[in-house]
């Protein structure tokens, strides 16, 4: 195995399109970032050695080999040490960490990319100086991880934080998972434009700004706009996807009373989130008051790689 630099972190965001590295030192500041296309249709073999010429080219920079995190998405199983529950099919099944430890010479942390957004928002990002934090993903997919001081808390199973299968409505859509109504398939991206798209919603967006949502998934953005504009349908939906919102939270903060929950991903950006939204969970949560922060994330897209980065907390060496 390789020695290791501990004043440096590689962190690796292995995503389904493209595949993002950073070099960061330990105030968090990011050296140098790399960003290439993942080669999915090369298959499993091609992914990882892209994801081992990706580290090699960033530690040229370094003064010598780096403790290496890695996002994905999906989880390593805690039994048999296979990838499960990733849209990068050709990765599910796969030994991915004990494969790229060997290709690397060292070994790897790897985490659900989820927890790697939990992780960098409650150490230096929108969580900073909370004990608990719960970082949520509201985006093509409905994901969470939880920290506390600063630790990710992965669970027995590794699938601590994981509110996007529970269920929100028995009567409610099919979900890939194999059930109905997962919070999911009403919280997602795709979950709303399905909601809005089923009341029979038509037309188009005339002489409306939505870059306070650019960076929403296009469909919701195109329904938050609707909504703000005064189209009763698109209204309807907002309406519902904010009294979901309270249901599905207010159980997560029932069981875990977190001191702040940050919001991740595209629907991240809906303002309305974070008042009515808010009052919502409210509504829900098991108490005569709400004093958990809901807050937007400090670190936008790079979340996740800077997450993957500290999941080797810094003065650390792969022998800890």
């Amino acid at each position: 195995m390789a020695a290791v630099t501990t004043a440096l972190r590689i962190g690796i965001d292995l995503g389904g399109t493209k595949t993002e590295g950073i070099l960061m030192d330990r105030r968090g500041d990011i050296l140098v970032r790399e960003r290439r296309a993942t080669p999915q249709h090369a298959g499993y073999r091609a992914i990882l050695e892209n994801v081992r010429d990706l580290v090699r080219d960033l530690e040229r920079h370094a003064a010598s080999p780096c403790c290496v995190g890695i996002g994905t998405p999906g989880s390593v199983c805690a039994r048999t040490g296979l990838l499960k529950n990733s849209n990068t099919v050709c990765l599910n099944g796969q030994p991915i960490a004990r494969d790229l430890e060997t290709l690397l010479g060292r070994p790897l942390r790897i985490a659900n990319d989820a927890n790697c957004f939990a992780l960098s928002e409650a150490i230096d990002g929108a969580g900073h100086g909370h004990p608990v934090v719960f970082g949520v993903i509201l985006g093509t997919g409905v994901g969470g991880g939880i920290v506390v001081h600063g630790q990710l808390l992965e669970g027995l199973q590794r699938i601590a934080g994981e509110w996007g299968h529970n269920l929100l409505d028995a009567h409610g859509p099919a979900c890939y998972c194999g059930r109905r109504g997962c919070v999911e398939t009403l919280l997602s991206g795709p979950g709303l434009e399905r909601d809005y798209t089923a009341q029979g919603a038509h037309g188009q967006i005339t002489d409306v700004s939505v870059a306070s949502a650019e960076r929403m998934p296009p469909d919701a953005r195109v329904i938050v706009a609707r909504a703000h504009a005064g189209e009763q349908r698109a209204e309807a939906a907002m309406q519902r996807y904010l009294e979901r919102f309270g249901r599905a939270l207010a159980t997560v903060i029932n069981i875990l009373d977190p001191d702040a929950v940050i919001l991740g991903g595209g629907l991240s950006n809906i303002a309305r989130l974070y008042d009515e939204g808010r009052a919502q969970v409210a509504r829900h949560v098991f108490n005569d008051e709400l004093r958990t922060l809901i807050l937007p994330n400090v670190h936008g897209d790079s979340s996740g790689v800077r997450g993957a980065a500290r999941l080797w907390p810094f003065g650390a060496d792969p022998g800890d």
